[in-house]
């Protein structure tokens, strides 16, 4: 006898889909209505059609030029931030207490910085990195190496890197902390009855087991990075020149500083796809690698 199908949980969630509906999917339908339509003064629009989208990926208008140089500054930020978290973040989750109090104050010390707003890190960031007040940008000067992050690239592109380092590699930490704690005890006390080294350890125990909690942790951390805004803004507004101009700041510019809300739709929906894309790749790497471990055991 098949069981009856009960339907009713479904009015419990609906409200939850409509207020999704309402704060998600209306405002980027009104951006694609955006993207395809020219603005003039008061608030008057006009069909374009797609003529933004050809605009935007053609490197050589001007729309597109500062669309792939400020994609490019994006990707290599998060290719650096990534490249120094991740590491850094599994290096300090294998270095933690298992218990105790230490363990207590080294979860309270790394969730401090998680804690804090976007623009108050920034601030921070800015007085800290000051070459006359700040203790960073003193101590480097006074040193003997020239830093100035306001008219240096090199100077500003350190201030940014670092002040992401300080702020989300304790979210790499604590979600590698959690993943080796959920590893059993029977595969440390196997590995020691073998004579397994520290090293033989890492790799044949811990990093196998790590490898979706790092997965997770890399998506995360790739799109906030990916879509930073704040941070940057604060410290160096974009600049000097344009040399911080990441992709968000440069739609922010096209959209509220100039007003043309039709280019800056292309490329927020651009944008947009671009981080789906990310995303679906880094679910079908999980959903790939869950099935073979189910198919293996």
């Amino acid at each position: 006898m098949q069981k009856p199908v009960d339907n009713r949980a479904w009015f419990l969630v609906a409200p939850v889909f409509m207020l999704v509906a309402f704060n998600a999917i209306l405002p980027l339908m009104t951006v694609v209505n955006y993207s395809f339509q020219d603005t003039f003064s008061n608030n008057q629009f006009f069909w374009n059609g797609v003529q933004w989208y050809v605009e935007l990926l053609d490197p050589r208008s001007e729309l597109g030029e500062r669309f792939y140089e400020s994609l490019g500054r994006s990707l290599a930020f998060s290719a650096i931030i990534l490249a120094i978290e991740v590491p850094l973040g599994l290096m300090v989750a294998l270095s933690m207490p298992k218990r105790g109090a230490a363990l207590a104050l080294c979860l309270m010390l790394m969730a401090l910085p998680l804690l804090l707003p976007w623009n108050v890190v920034g601030i921070i960031w800015q007085l800290y990195a000051r070459d006359n007040i700040g203790l960073f940008g003193w101590t480097v000067n006074a040193i003997g190496i020239p830093f100035n992050y306001t008219n240096s690239a090199v100077s500003s592109w350190v201030v940014i890197v670092l002040m992401d380092v300080w702020h989300w590699t304790s979210l790499i930490a604590l979600l590698c902390y959690a993943g080796l704690r959920a590893i059993p005890e029977a595969y440390y006390q196997a590995a020691k009855i073998d004579g397994a080294s520290r090293l033989l350890v890492f790799l044949r125990i811990q990093m196998p087991k790590l490898q979706r909690v790092l997965t997770i942790g890399i998506l995360l951390r790739f799109m906030d990075s990916f879509m930073i805004y704040t941070e940057p803004f604060v410290v160096t507004g974009g600049g000097p020149g344009n040399y911080t101009t990441m992709l968000s700041i440069n739609l922010v510019k096209i959209a509220l500083g100039q007003f043309d809300l039709g280019k800056a739709g292309a490329m927020s929906i651009v944008y947009t796809l671009i981080t789906l894309s990310v995303c679906w790749l880094f679910y079908t790497v999980i959903t790939t690698r869950e099935g073979k471990e189910g198919a293996a055991s």
